[in-house]
């Protein structure tokens, strides 16, 4: 299991309010992996985000789907540092005017 094994797990995890995913929205802060063990640090655009238990649900979902079971799976939602614009993919940033 690789970062970006994780990564391409995360990209199936959309958010219904914006219609992309978590990764294409730079939600996904940070990803560890250790034996045994994966863990990701994730945002919102926002600390108000009604979405934030239902994506951390789905993201943890995601994770648990491509690796081996067994593997402790964490996903923490973190403020700091503060979501911007500039975290969103280029694609992202096309499609909501920030490009």
């Amino acid at each position: 299991m690789t970062e970006s094994d994780v990564r391409e797990a995360l990209k199936r995890v959309e958010d219904p309010e914006a219609g992309m995913s978590i990764v294409d929205l730079g939600l996904v802060y940070a990803i560890d992996i250790e034996p045994a063990r994966v863990r990701v640090g994730m945002t919102m655009t926002s600390p108000a985000c009604p979405v934030g238990p239902y994506l951390v649900d789905e993201a943890a979902a995601a994770i648990r789907a491509v690796v081996p079971e067994g593997t402790d799976v964490q996903v923490e939602l973190v403020w700091e540092p503060p979501w911007t614009p500039e975290r969103m993919s280029p694609e992202a940033q096309s499609r909501f005017g920030w490009s």
